[in-house]
Order: structure tokens, then sequence, then C-alpha cells
């Protein structure tokens, strides 16, 4: 399968900044904010973000905001629930497209390839999926962030104790090890990503490194 059959999303371009020169439609307004809001965390030094700064990028009052959503915390689980389903979207297709012999490595690699590559399209997103952006939020917030690399990890251990590559005597255990691994392996890339002010790619020698944690 080439990679041109799974296509990680990104966040749409934001026509948020530019002023609303028509009443938005319904539903409309809810995303322009989630999109400046993702923007705007793709900026140096915007771990914390306002809503009056929010309000300021769409040129609205902070009341318009919150006609939209009921706190800053209501906002980012906006955009964690575009991560979770993005990302999960994208695990299944994998899981049911790559099939035959090592298909659970296989599958093991794609997921951490995408997951990387969606983080890489989406810098913003990549702050809240690390927790940057969430430090002075809501703690619920952190705490579905790490459902979400759980979930991650529970999908990896599945797939590499389904691969049955080599003989063990323990192999939801070597699972377990070799999941967990690669969990803190995406979540370092990701960090690192983020705090090199999206300097460092999260991508880089992503597949001789997984060839030496999958081979």
């Amino acid at each position: 399968m080439s990679e041109a059959e799974l296509s990680t999303p990104a966040v749409p371009a934001a026509e948020a900044a530019a002023p609303a020169r028509k009443r938005p439609k319904p539903g409309e307004r809810r995303v322009q904010i989630l999109q400046a809001l993702a923007m705007m965390l793709e900026q140096p030094g915007a771990e914390r973000i306002t809503t009056a700064a929010l309000a300021a990028r769409l040129e609205v009052s902070e009341a318009a905001l919150y006609r939209h959503f009921a706190s800053k915390a209501q906002m980012f689980e906006g955009l964690i629930e575009f991560i979770e389903q993005s990302v999960f979207t994208l695990v299944n297709q994998i899981q049911e497209r790559e099939g035959g012999p090592e298909a659970g490595s296989r599958q093991a690699a794609r997921i951490v390839t995408m997951v990387v590559q969606f983080a890489e399209k989406n810098p913003g997103m990549t702050r809240v999926m690390v927790g940057d952006a969430l430090v002075f939020e809501n703690e619920r917030l952190q705490q579905r962030m790490n459902q979400f690399f759980d979930k991650i990890e529970s999908t990896l251990k599945q797939c590499l104790r389904e691969a049955g590559a080599e003989p063990s005597a323990t192999p939801t255990v070597d699972a377990q090890v070799r999941a967990s691994m690669l969990t803190a392996f995406v979540v370092g890339r990701l960090q690192r990503f983020a705090r090199s002010g999206f300097r460092r790619s999260p991508s880089e020698h992503l597949d001789a490194s997984l060839g030496f944690m999958l081979g």
C-alpha cells in the first residue's frame, strides 16, 4: 500500500483570521474559533492563550466566543475531539487494510508513522497532544490526552501480540514492552518537535528508528 492511500488530516486553512463580513452559517463560527485557536498555538510562546487574544484574532467580542463555547476548556475539548477522531479513523483504516504475514508489525509501524505525520502537519495540535498548551487549563484535558496515548499503546500492543513473528514464552509481555517503547518514542518525538519551536521534524530518521524497534 502506498503512503498516498492514507491521507493524514490537517486542520483546514483558517479563514477565521479574515474579518467576517457576513453572518456565519450555523456551526461555522464554532469551526472558525477552533481553527483560529489551532493557528495561534503554532506561534512561539503560545503555550497560554487568553480568550481576549482569541477574540481579537477573530475580531469579535469575548461574549461572542462564549455563545459557542461555555468555556475555554470546551474549546480545547473541541481540538482534542478533532485529534481523536482523525487519528483513530486512520488507525481503523490501517488495521483493515494491512494483512498477511507479519501484518501486526506492519500495522504498528504504520500507526506510529501516521501519528507522527499527523503531528507534523498540525503543529498547533502537537502542543495539545503533548500537554504544553494544557498546562494552565482544566486538569481533565490533560487526562483526556493521557487516555489518547493509552489507547494508542493498547492498539499497538494488540497489533504486536497478533504479529507472532518470533516464538516466545511470553508473547503478551513482549508485545506490551514493545508497545510501551513505541508509544514513548512517539511522545518523545512530538515533545521535541513542539519544544524546538517546530524546527526538529518528528519524522526524522523515522523508518530507520522503527526498523531498530520492530526489526
